[in-house]
C-alpha cells in the first residue's frame, strides 16, 4: 500500500517522531480523525501540543528509543526537526524497512487524496488559512483544514468533511514542492530565511516552482499589493489555463478592498464585488488582506460546489458572522490579558515587513495606549542579512526592548552578530530602546516603565513570551509567574 492511502486507512498504524511539533500534532489530529492507529515519540519538553495530543488519546514518548516502534507499524512520520542520520528511532525505522516520510512528504501525500489548495507566502499563512477554515464552516462546505498554529479554539485543524483540503505550506527548504495544489493562495514573497534562499531571486523562484505545479484549471489567488506576489503571479501568468484571481487595495476586480476603517474596536472592510461590510476583531490592514484572500479562496469552493458565482457568496449573514466573531490564532495578536490597567498581546512577527504592519495595526487598532515592546529576533541569517530593515521595523513603538537572538537548530553564529548588534543599530536612529540579554531579565525595568493605560507586546519566533506571562502575572498582584 502506498503511503498515501496509509495515511487515511482506518486502523493503519503511523508512528510520529517528534509529534508535538505544531504539524505534527496537526497532522495527529487529521488522521485520527480517519481512524488511523496513531503513535509516537519526542523531548520532555512542554508544548501547547501535550494537550492536544492527550486529548486525542494518543499515546507517546517524551524521549527516544528505538524499542518505542510498535511492532506493527505501516508508516513512520518525522518532523523536519530530526533525521535518520541522527535521531535513534529513524534508523531503527530504517534497519527494519518501514517506510518513512518527512512532515512535508507527508503532507503533500496526504493532499493527494483530495482536491487541495495550499495557503503559501512569506507572511500571513496561519491567519489566512484559519479564516479560510471558519468561512469553509460558514458555507457548509465537507473540507479539511491545517492551519501551522492553534486556530480553532486550540485545534490546528477542521474536519468538515472529506472532499476538498486546504493546508498552510511552507517555503522553507522548498517543503510545499511535496505539496498537490489545485489551487493556491500566495500572500507576499520577498527575502527571508537567508540560510537556504541567499537572496530574493532564490525565494522568488522556489514560489515560481510551487505555482507552476498548478494543473490546468487550477487557481493562482495572490496578493496585489506585494510586488513579490504580483511577480510570480507575472511570471505564472504566462502558463494556460490556470486562472489568476488579484485580491488587496491595489487589485481589479471583485477582491479589491474599496473601504477600511477602524470603528468601536472592529476593522471594517468592503470588497468591490461583495455588497456588504465586513469586520475582524483582527487589528491591521494585514489582516484585512488575509480576510480578503479567504474569502476569495472559500468563495471560489463555494462556487465549485454550490455553482454560485464566487463574489456573489458571501451576500449572507453567516460569513460575516463568522468573522467579527474569530478572535485570532495562537501567538498572532494573542491577547494574553489585562492587568494593572495594561494591556498584555503575545504576537509571532519574526521579519521586518511582518513587524512594522503588525505594529502598526495594532497603533491604529489602540490609538490610546503607548504601546511597549519587547522582539527577540530569530536566526543569526536572518536577523544579519535584514539588519537595517529590523532597526526600522520597531519605529511604530514608543519603547523597544531587544534581547539575544533566538538561535535556530539549523544554523550556528559565525560570531558577526549578536542581539546587541540590532540594539546598537536600532538605538541609533531613535530613542527609547533598551537591552536586557535573557528576556525575563527586563521584569525589573519594565515593572518601573509599564503604566496604566500602556499595551505591553511580545513579539518574535522566540521565547520571549515568557516576559509578557510573567509581567502580566506581577501587574495581576501574583508575583512572578
Amino acid at each position: 500500500m502506498d503511503a498515501a492511502r496509509i495515511l487515511a486507512k482506518q486502523g493503519a498504524r503511523v508512528y510520529l517522531v517528534g509529534i508535538k511539533g505544531t504539524g505534527m500534532a496537526a497532522l495527529a489530529e487529521l488522521l485520527c480523525a480517519s481512524g488511523v492507529e496513531v503513535s509516537g515519540s519526542d523531548r520532555d519538553e512542554v508544548f501547547y501540543t501535550d494537550a492536544i495530543i492527550r486529548e486525542l488519546g494518543v499515546p507517546f514518548y517524551e524521549q527516544f528509543d528505538p524499542s518505542h516502534i510498535p511492532e506493527k507499524t505501516d508508516l513512520v512520520v518525522y518532523s523536519a526537526a530530526y533525521s535518520p542520520q541522527s535521531n535513534v528511532e529513524l534508523a531503527e525505522a530504517g534497519r527494519r524497512g518501514l517506510p518513512l516520510l518527512s512532515y512535508p512528504e507527508a503532507l503533500g501525500a496526504y493532499s493527494s487524496l483530495f482536491d487541495s489548495s495550499g495557503i503559501a507566502g512569506v507572511h500571513g499563512k496561519t491567519t489566512t488559512t484559519a479564516l479560510s477554515g471558519i468561512l469553509l464552516r460558514a458555507a457548509g462546505i465537507p473540507a479539511r483544514v491545517l492551519a501551522g498554529g492553534a486556530a480553532f479554539n486550540g485545534r490546528s485543524t477542521l474536519c468538515l468533511g472529506n472532499k476538498y483540503f486546504v493546508a498552510e505550506t511552507c517555503e522553507y527548504r522548498k517543503h510545499f514542492l511535496a505539496f498537490h495544489p489545485r489551487r493556491i493562495v500566495l500572500t507576499g514573497v520577498e527575502s527571508d530565511h537567508q540560510d537556504y534562499y541567499p537572496g530574493y531571486g532564490d525565494i522568488r523562484d522556489a514560489f515560481v516552482e510551487y505555482v507552476e505545479k498548478l494543473p490546468a484549471g487550477g487557481a493562482l489567488i495572490y496578493c496585489a499589493d506585494d510586488r513579490g506576489a504580483s511577480e510570480v503571479a507575472e511570471i505564472a501568468g504566462t502558463r494556460n489555463g490556470v486562472k489568476i484571481i488579484p485580491y488587496g487595495f491595489g487589485a481589479e476586480g471583485p477582491w479589491k478592498i474599496e473601504s477600511y476603517a477602524v470603528r468601536d474596536g472592529r476593522t471594517v472592510f468592503r470588497l468591490a464585488g461583495v455588497p456588504r461590510d465586513f469586520a475582524l476583531r483582527l487589528p491591521g490592514r494585514h489582516c484585512v488582506l488575509d480576510a480578503a484572500a479567504a474569502l476569495a479562496l472559500t468563495g471560489l469552493l463555494a462556487g465549485e460546489e454550490f455553482n454560485e458565482s464566487a463574489e456573489t457568496f458571501w451576500r449572507g449573514e453567516a460569513a460575516a458572522a463568522e468573522l467579527e466573531g474569530f478572535s485570532g490564532s495562537k501567538r498572532r495578536s494573542e491577547i494574553l490579558g489585562e492587568a494593572g490597567g495594561i494591556l498584555f498581546i503575545d504576537d509571532y512577527a519574526h521579519h521586518p515587513t511582518a513587524i512594522k504592519t503588525t505594529l502598526e495595526g495594532l497603533r491604529e487598532f489602540y490609538p490610546e495606549r503607548r504601546l511597549v515592546l519587547s522582539f527577540m529576533s530569530h536566526t543569526y541569517s536572518r536577523t544579519a542579512a535584514l539588519l537595517d530593515d529590523f532597526a526600522l521595523s520597531l519605529a511604530p513603538a514608543d519603547i523597544v526592548f531587544l534581547h539575544k537572538i533566538y538561535a535556530s537548530a539549523r544554523e550556528s553564529n559565525s560570531g558577526g552578530i549578536s542581539g546587541r548588534t540590532l540594539f546598537e543599530a536600532a538605538a541609533n536612529i531613535r530613542g527609547g530602546v533598551y537591552y536586557a540579554e535573557e528576556p525575563e531579565d527586563a521584569v525589573p525595568e519594565l515593572e518601573k516603565i509599564l503604566k496604566p493605560g500602556d499595551l505591553f507586546v511580545t513579539m518574535g519566533a522566540g521565547d520571549n513570551w515568557k516576559l509578557g506571562k510573567a509581567l502580566l502575572s506581577v501587574f495581576a498582584g501574583g508575583g512572578r509567574a
